[in-house]
């Protein structure tokens, strides 16, 4: 019996700022935001805003879409890499708000966890779910896996350019009728790494921009190495001579901190698994170039980020490849749709791929494409560092869910703040109850703390209908 998404909800805060005011007030050319990274709008979660009512909202959305009662949902997980608490669950917090709506020790025997490896962590909760009900361990209850974060970065950084908010609640089920996973394929790699980290204490992350984007890709494509393995190893990709794995996958869907970071990673698989194939001599034959190499080809990747020649090069190359009928064919059947929502909400850590797959599912659906039958494949990364390569096949059913999706509506009316409202969020000065937009109908914060020592850090959530 065929397990996976069966459906899924978002929750995006209604505050975004806009490019070209950050542009205008960092001094770069807006461009650069808007074709360099990728982004026109990006998310922001107001001062009565924290990742566990966004994943509460995008949970509460999953449950009332499907009809769903507590006794339906036998575990409720929440990925996420903007915890709360050193020792207290993030799906705690969420369970007690649900109970104020579904009535108190409603949802007491829905057991899970919080999970935590940066963005991938959303995918080792999908997997560990999966296999629960695969083994029969779910009393014919359905699992629901919350991807939720706020993505910050200090400012004047590289990385503040790459901010956002927002949740993704993912209905797992036997028999789904999104999207059921390819079993026994999942490839995982893991390697101890600090990229991007973020330390007890500090609110946003240190990171080595350039190190952890090449990490990524590496990574990646070792866990696609893995996949392919095993992927034919079950039957499901046969591949003939001169052909490539991602010939055989319809859709490509991956992490993305940031829009562009998904073409860039779309051009280096093609790279790694068109390089000896036929196709290869006829786009460096076309581009007139060939593939640079570096010094050290087995180097380590601080061996090839000194080799500045070859990185050079390298950079060229690829603009040039990402020019190419070669490319953009694959792009845009494969990928484009799925990197559409990222442009107007930026980076959701582990969000992110999840809302690459609701806006893959939306934009495709509405370009008047058959998705069923279709095969999509998921690129996994997490800082720290891990990757997860898995595949899925769209079921018959998904046009029920297809047809209801409208980005724009489910987010809702938005407003869009200046960037010293911005600065003043993002440096904390607002309050929970100075809330720039009135709530309603969802989970807000509306107290941390208390008068006494021992309910030091409380955090106390309400439904505002």
């Amino acid at each position: 019996m065929p397990v996976g998404i069966d459906d899924l909800a978002i929750y995006v805060p209604k505050l975004y700022i806009d490019y070209k005011d950050f542009a205008e007030a960092r001094g770069i050319d807006p461009q650069k935001l808007e074709y360099g990274i990728g982004i026109k709008k990006m998310a922001l979660a107001d001062a009565n805003q924290d990742p566990a009512c966004m994943a509460a909202n995008a949970c509460m959305r999953v449950m009332k879409k499907n009809d769903l009662n507590p006794q339906d949902i036998g575990r409720i997980y929440v990925a996420t890499e903007s915890a709360l608490d050193e020792s207290k669950a993030m799906n705690s917090f969420v369970i007690g708000m649900l109970e104020q709506v579904y009535g108190e020790d409603s949802l007491e025997h829905a057991g899970g966890i919080e999970c935590k490896f940066a963005c991938v962590s959303g995918s080792y909760a999908l997997y560990d779910n999966a296999n629960w009900i695969r083994a029969g361990e779910n009393g014919d209850k359905s699992a629901i896996v919350i991807v939720s974060d706020i993505a910050k970065y200090d400012i004047g950084s590289a990385g503040e350019y790459t901010q956002g908010a927002g949740a993704v609640a993912l209905l797992i089920k036997n028999n789904p009728r999104l999207l059921a996973f390819d079993e026994k394929v999942a490839s995982t790699i893991i390697k101890n790494e600090y990229d991007f980290y973020r330390p007890f204490g500090k609110e946003t992350p240190l990171v080595n921009g350039v190190y952890s984007n090449l990490l990524y890709l590496i990574q990646v494509r070792k866990a696609l190495e893995a996949y392919k393995e095993k992927a034919i190893k079950q039957g499901y990709i046969k591949l003939k001579e001169g052909e490539s794995i991602t010939d055989h996958i319809d859709y490509i869907n991956v992490h993305l901190p940031y829009r562009k970071m998904g073409e860039k990673a779309l051009a280096y698989l093609l790279r790694h698994e068109w390089r000896h194939l036929p196709r290869w001599k006829d786009i460096t034959t076309h581009l007139k170039l060939d593939e640079p190499i570096p010094k050290d080809p087995r180097g380590t990747i601080e061996s090839l980020l000194a080799d500045t020649e070859f990185m050079k090069a390298d950079e060229k190359f690829r603009k040039e490849f990402m020019k190419t009928t070669y490319y953009r064919e694959v792009f845009d059947k494969k990928m484009s749709s799925s990197l559409e929502a990222s442009a107007i909400i930026g980076n959701l850590y582990t969000a992110s791929m999840y809302m690459g797959l609701r806006s893959l599912v939306e934009f495709e659906f509405g370009k008047g494409f058959d998705l069923y039958n279709k095969r999509v494949g998921f690129g996994s990364y997490g800082s720290g560092c891990s990757a997860m390569v898995f595949s899925g096949v769209f079921q018959e059913g998904y046009k029920e869910i297809a047809s209801k999706m409208n980005l724009d509506k489910e987010i809702g009316t938005r407003t869009k703040i200046s960037i010293n409202n911005y600065e003043k969020l993002h440096s904390n000065t607002k309050k929970f109850d100075e809330a720039f937009l009135s709530a309603e109908n969802e989970f807000i914060l509306v107290s941390i703390g208390g008068i006494t020592a021992d309910r030091a850090g409380f955090r106390e959530y309400c439904y505002a209908s």
